[in-house]
């Protein structure tokens, strides 16, 4: 799409690097994997992604301003795969989502990337204060290659259903392109951040990628934390529907 470009900051060899597409997604799955790994594995900003169609905004963060769309990455590993991540503040508007994925795949095909790898949130009817539930993912990918690393992997195969958004495009582009796309649906909660889903995300994305049994417990604990804060506002709540006592006959009128 015109009018959206990436520029490169930072010159790195990428060749065979799997690509995560962070742009938010339903419990901003998609986004707090990415943060996440751009902590947990050290990766340096690489580029950015700009648009006069971008909100105009600066996000400052220790003191620095940085664009809403950002590129990180880091050096290639014997052990594990080379990460590339993209991540996004801001939920794009439907008219540039094809334009932002087609971008993204473009860069990534340019750049010699062999995967790409998008976490996405699947929504599920399940109780605000359920810290016990089991958080299923499910996988579905461009090629027959992603397909049978699905398989071999153990995960669930998404078998029927819409994925929308960047996610959706990359897939549906990633099979016209045959280029190598896997969508990773985790059971989220749509109206809040669900920790508990990205870090399922994460512990799936490091048995395919990079297996080095990265440490989730963090989200998991965040996880936690929010549902405890969700379970008292509901409790808050369902008190102040209870109806109040009628007021009793004062002696003094």
């Amino acid at each position: 799409m015109e009018g959206i470009q990436i520029y490169e900051l930072k010159r790195m060899d990428l060749r065979g690097a799997t690509v995560i597409d962070g742009f938010p997604s339903v419990g901003l799955v998609s986004s707090i994997v990415a943060n996440y790994l751009i902590n947990a594995l050290n990766l340096v900003q690489i580029g950015i992604m700009d648009s006069v169609y971008f909100p105009t905004v600066a996000l400052v963060r220790d003191g620095q301003p940085m664009n809403p769309v950002r590129i990180y990455a880091g050096p290639k590993m014997d052990d594990r795969d080379q990460i590339v991540v993209f991540i996004s503040e801001f939920q794009p508007p439907p008219n540039l989502i094809k334009g932002i994925a087609a971008t993204v795949l473009d860069w990534a095909q340019d750049a010699r990337c062999s995967l790409l790898v998008c976490p996405e949130g699947l929504i599920v009817d399940a109780r605000e204060d359920d810290g016990d539930r089991q958080v299923e993912v499910y996988g579905i990918g461009s090629t027959d290659k992603t397909m049978d690393m699905i398989r071999k992997n153990n995960i669930t195969v998404f078998e029927e259903g819409v994925i929308t958004g960047v996610a959706g495009v990359l897939l549906n582009e990633g099979r016209k392109r045959d280029f190598d796309v896997i969508t990773l649906l985790s059971e989220a909660h749509p109206d809040y951040p669900d920790a508990r889903a990205a870090a399922r995300a994460i512990e799936v994305i490091d048995k395919l990628l990079l297996h080095t049994e990265l440490d989730a417990r963090p989200l998991y604990e965040e996880a936690e934390r929010i549902e405890m804060q969700l379970k008292s506002i509901h409790h808050q709540t369902e008190v102040a529907k209870k109806p109040s006592e009628p007021a009793r006959p004062s002696m003094y009128g």
